[in-house]
């Protein structure tokens, strides 16, 4: 199956500054995955084994129901699922059709452990979410 490239994982904030030699260990870890339009690929409250980053199409972000973001080729998503396997935080839906590439948990703990610079990444990642996450429930 096609990998992405090393440019679309580099791409990804939580891995912009790795060398290009974990760039491409890392690109090979993904699988590609394909979606059609109204395919559901993370569910609210269900577990998540991946990460993915969209190569193209579009989809929106739900929580409780209601829109809150919409991502393009580039972005990335499910990084709570890097973390741990419990219940996905939001609903992404394919918005037209969509080819993604999706890391999963145990390769991407695989990887952190040589690269602890990435943990940290991630945690500030999350710190943002969680921020943005109560901003809406204030609103």
């Amino acid at each position: 199956m096609p990998k992405p490239s090393t440019d679309l994982v580099r791409g990804i904030p939580l891995f912009r500054d790795l060398d290009d030699k974990s760039i491409q260990r890392l690109a090979d870890e993904f699988i590609e995955r394909s979606f059609a339009t109204g395919d559901v690929i993370a569910a609210e409250g269900q577990g998540g084994l991946n990460f993915f980053v969209v190569e193209s199409g579009e989809a929106t972000v739900a929580v409780g129901g209601a829109e809150v973001k919409r991502l393009h080729a580039g972005d990335a998503f499910g990084e709570v699922a890097l973390v741990d396997k419990s219940a996905r935080t939001a609903t992404v839906t394919a918005v037209t059709e969509m080819r993604c590439h999706a890391l999963p948990i145990w390769s991407f703990r695989s990887f952190a452990h040589t690269h602890p610079d990435v943990m940290w990444k991630l945690l500030e990642l999350l710190a943002d979410r969680l921020r943005e996450t109560n901003l809406r429930a204030a609103q």
